[in-house]
């Protein structure tokens, strides 16, 4: 009999494939969008960075003048004793927080919201940046690193600046430790092994034989244990069928 796969020990939950979200240290998210926000600016300052494993990049922390603390991403060039803006008319600095209605075409921006008031979800990894392409009657038109246009409501909100730690991943990983750790911070499923490569009680495709002497199309509606492969497979090869 044969082994239950990957993707059905990953499912049933097991502390062996659960992000540790008990070493996370922050969450980040803009303040609540109120009407000091919608008619003016709130000033804050940097206080401290934070180095967050669930984030790629820094995270800074921001005390406002009401006396409250905010965490967000820290975009480059920004410097602990820096002055932070959150609202309609807060300058185009970087750091600052605007409604993309406030940001001219270029402008460099991260940490954007997909709907007003959710504190941002969109360009968040490091070294990440959009640009707004135009405004059109209430909307606005971002190109997203992806070089996707996503249209959003121009009082989404959004940082200026480029996302930090942009050479993260310019330096090669040499160790096979140094990527078991690197994932581990986050419960990625690594390393990804084949299914031809594995013993025939891991994996249909395991064995020498490589395959199971079948095609390797399954149907859609294939239980867990034999869902691998070609999945609702439309066209196979050159010459399948459309």
């Amino acid at each position: 009999m044969g082994k239950p796969l990957n993707q059905q020990r990953r499912g049933k939950g097991s502390p062996a494939f659960t992000a540790p979200s008990h070493l996370y240290k922050v969450e980040s998210a803009y303040r609540e969008y109120d009407a000091r926000e919608r008619e003016g600016a709130i000033r804050g300052e940097v206080v401290s960075f934070i180095d967050d494993p669930v984030h790629t990049a820094l995270m800074m922390e921001v005390k406002t003048e009401e006396g409250k603390f905010v965490y967000i991403l820290a975009p480059e060039g920004i410097a602990i004793g820096d002055e932070v803006q959150f609202g309609k008319k807060a300058d185009l600095s970087i750091g600052n927080v605007l409604p993309l209605s406030e940001i001219p075409e270029g402008t460099p921006i991260c940490n954007v919201e997909l709907v007003p008031g959710d504190g941002g979800k969109l360009v968040r990894s490091a070294g990440g940046s959009a640009f707004i392409v135009s405004h059109v009657e209430g909307k606005v038109y971002l190109s997203l690193p992806s070089k996707d246009v996503k249209i959003l409501q121009d009082n989404c909100r959004a940082e200026i600046g480029v996302v930090s730690v942009g050479g993260r991943l310019e330096k090669p990983v040499f160790k096979a430790g140094t990527k078991y750790y690197m994932v581990a911070a986050k419960a990625k499923y690594w390393p990804t092994v084949r299914g031809v490569k594995m013993n025939c009680v891991d994996h249909p495709f395991g064995g020498k034989q490589h395959h199971p002497g079948r095609s390797t199309c399954v149907s859609r509606h294939a239980p867990p244990g034999q869902k691998v492969g070609l999945i609702g497979a439309g066209s196979v090869g050159r010459g399948g069928k459309k």
